[in-house]
């Protein structure tokens, strides 16, 4: 969007700057994408949104998912399983993807996402069976109008190598590598504002070799772009990782170059207190995802003890097949109540978690034009009607936002430009997104 637009005499502005500012009766004005004013006399001649009745924060950021789980949600024979048996009974549903699906599937869980107040999301996509390329997610992305961070997975040591997946969805490691050349030259873009970004992020040390995750991080750091993984998951996880390497997993990513700024891990559960000192003092982040921790029997990952050591965390939903959804907000709400329940009620508040799903993200992901509502900041804001029947009775509408709900996003803005108007998508048609779904998921289902 050229020009100015101004959303006008918002309850509550939630700035998440650096003094945490609440304004009242405050407004917002952008100007080609980017914020330059925050008030309550601002004025302009160009597009107005009025905000009475509503909150406004910094767009949600989800820092892991696999978006094209979308198709596979409560699958039979995985609804009650551990990781490592959820994995095998999704396997070979998964090798049956096409681009089509990916792409279908991509688009609506960044649309469920958008409606949860979502601007900006990463995606693991770590499966490339019948032809599948990142730029399927890439291009879906760009239709829905949301902020993407894709990374391009990889699994290379199957069952006949000792590895959890099966032979049919594993990779040649120099396949790989070149790959992860070829969509971070066409893809990733660079500086403040870019609309798509692009990682580099070997599945898990269960799935791909030490040499795959040592060349990975080379050339991560060769290329500029960030690493991410899956670390620390679960009993099984550590385990395994005991067994094979003779190490706890954040020994393993220590020796082989995966800690640091440019590093997020997802999931982190089981991380002890040896761990948490080491992400801490390089910086690494840690996307914590508590509905799939919760669904997958994982355990309660220590944010409290994460936070409190200076561990930079964020939000993720997690694959929509262990969710099994992909709100944002709700996800907040979670992690919120397993602080809780491991901890006390003291143990984090509601606007602890919306900072960790708005700045939170911005720094796991190393956007540091993005997670604030300040001068100079991209504008990526979510408005949030705060007078409707999910926030009747509420005395504290920013609390409410995660303690009452569950909420849907009246209004979206990336860039400055409108995703969600009046609690619709813009830019797609979702009615004919769900029926290509429905009829991939079908497809899916009479393979199985």
């Amino acid at each position: 969007m050229s020009g100015e637009l101004l959303i006008r005499g918002a309850d509550i502005v939630v700035t998440m700057d650096a003094d945490r500012r609440e304004l009242a009766g405050a407004s917002v004005l952008i100007r080609d994408g980017v914020i330059v004013g925050i008030g309550s006399d601002l004025t302009t001649d160009g597009e107005v949104i009025d905000a009475w009745g509503c909150v406004v924060t910094p767009g949600l950021i989800n820092t892991h998912h696999h978006l094209f789980q979308t198709l596979t949600r409560a699958v039979p024979g995985g609804q009650d399983a551990l990781l490592f048996g959820w994995l095998k009974t999704l396997y070979p549903i998964w090798a049956q993807l096409t681009p089509e699906d990916v792409f279908v599937a991509t688009q609506t869980g960044l649309a469920e996402l958008a409606l949860s107040g979502c601007t900006l999301s990463s995606d693991h996509l770590y499966i490339y069976p019948n032809g599948v390329r990142l730029e399927d997610s890439i291009e879906a992305a760009r239709s829905i109008g949301l902020r993407f961070h894709a990374t391009r997975g990889a699994m290379s040591i199957g069952e006949s190598d000792g590895g959890l997946p099966p032979d049919a969805l594993v990779e040649r490691e120099a396949d790989i590598l070149t790959d992860c050349i070829r969509v971070v030259d066409a893809f990733h873009e660079r500086g403040p504002g870019a609309m798509v970004e692009v990682g580099i992020a070997p599945c898990s040390p269960f799935s791909v070799s030490r040499e795959l995750m040592r060349d990975a991080a080379l050339l991560a750091r060769d290329k500029g772009v960030m690493l991410h993984t899956h670390l620390a998951e679960n009993d099984e996880d550590v385990a395994y990782s005991l067994e094979k390497f003779g190490c706890r997993p954040g020994e393993y990513a220590r020796d082989l170059g995966w800690t640091g700024r440019d590093v997020w891990h997802a999931h982190c559960v089981k991380l002890d207190a040896q761990e948490i000192d080491l992400f801490a003092q390089t910086r690494t982040g840690v996307a914590h995802c508590p509905c799939s921790n919760c669904r997958l029997g994982s355990g309660i990952a220590p944010v409290r003890a994460m936070r409190d050591a200076g561990v930079p965390v964020a939000l993720g939903v997690d694959g929509s097949a262990s969710n099994d959804a992909g709100h944002l907000l709700a996800e907040a709400r979670q992690a919120l109540l397993l602080q809780r329940v491991a901890h006390g009620a003291d143990a984090i508040s509601a606007r602890e978690v919306l900072e960790i799903a708005t700045r939170g993200g911005a720094q796991v992901l190393g956007r540091s034009d993005l997670g604030s509502i300040e001068p100079g900041k991209r504008a990526d804001l979510a408005i949030w009607d705060a007078s409707g029947l999910e926030s009747a009775g509420s005395w504290d509408p920013v609390a409410g936002l995660v303690l009452t709900g569950p909420h849907r996003v009246r209004d979206l803005l990336v860039e400055g430009r409108s995703v969600v108007a009046g609690g619709v998508l813009q830019r797609v048609d979702l009615p004919d997104i769900l029926k290509r779904q429905e009829d991939a998921k079908r497809r899916l289902m009479e393979a199985a």
